[in-house]
């Protein structure tokens, strides 16, 4: 039976479209909000949205607007793990032509999130470890989703988050990280200048058809990543971006 001919999937369908929409607005909205996204009639919106808190799954501020609810986490949570879990192979592939720590990390609740590393063979404390969250921003990953996203969606990000800054390097001014990303977009990879940590270089590529934004990374010393090594790292980095997506096409399709 296709979706939409029973009234059990086409409110299931519904349920899944008012998610997406609150998780497009920004993790909030107003019910006339969620009807002009949606195209839905209030009363349904209503059913739904009552449904939906009484799970957990969405919440209701003071003010009458409704946000994501904390029963969400959990299944981000999981699924950031299984995603991390199936794509560790070809990180370690990464790290095996490259030599420095490869990385994957998601964009939750407008944050970067690390779900899996490979690490390298050399011996050198990283910043970034699996389970840590930090702002898009201040990332080789997180400017490397956010290349991906409309230049206004990224100005209500940032308004979101802020831009503080992890080094004297960090993007702070909203318009020059936007420049930075158009720049990003044509390379096709974005490169982390000691914005998150000093003395460390990032180069990140965004891992395309997954459902939330995504990237890759590989991270070392400048002395190591230098600018000799950068424009031959970086295709190594986007062959195994492209085959993590691949990967997903055929996980989600088979």
């Amino acid at each position: 039976m296709a979706p939409g001919t029973n009234g059990g999937v086409q409110s299931l369908q519904r349920a899944f479209d008012l998610l997406e929409g609150l998780a497009d607005a920004g993790g909030e909205a107003s019910l006339s909000e969620l009807a002009t996204s949606s195209g839905l009639p209030m009363p349904t919106i209503h059913r739904l949205i009552r449904t939906l808190v009484a799970l957990g799954y969405v919440r209701q501020h003071p003010n009458r607007r409704y946000a994501l609810g904390s029963r969400l986490i959990r299944l981000g949570e999981n699924a950031g793990r299984q995603f991390g879990t199936w794509a560790r192979p070809l990180l370690a592939d990464l790290v095996d032509e490259v030599g420095e720590t490869a990385n994957l990390a998601v964009l939750e609740h407008d944050e970067v999130v690390y779900v899996a590393q490979a690490p390298s063979r050399h011996s050198m404390r990283m910043f970034t470890e699996v389970g840590r969250r930090l702002l898009p921003h201040g990332t080789g990953v997180g400017k490397a989703m956010l290349s991906q996203m409309a230049p206004n969606d990224v100005r209500e990000l940032l308004k979101r988050t802020g831009m503080p800054a992890y080094t004297p390097n960090t993007f702070q001014d909203p318009e020059l990280l936007l420049r930075h990303l158009a720049e990003v977009t044509t390379r096709g990879y974005a490169i982390d200048e000691s914005e998150q940590e000093l003395g460390v270089r990032c180069i990140a590529v965004p891992v395309k058809g997954t459902p939330s934004p995504a990237a890759i990374s590989v991270s070392g010393p400048e002395g190591r990543l230098t600018d000799e090594i950068v424009p031959k790292v970086a295709p190594i980095v986007q062959r195994i971006a492209e085959a993590i997506s691949e990967t997903l096409h055929t996980r989600a399709s088979g």
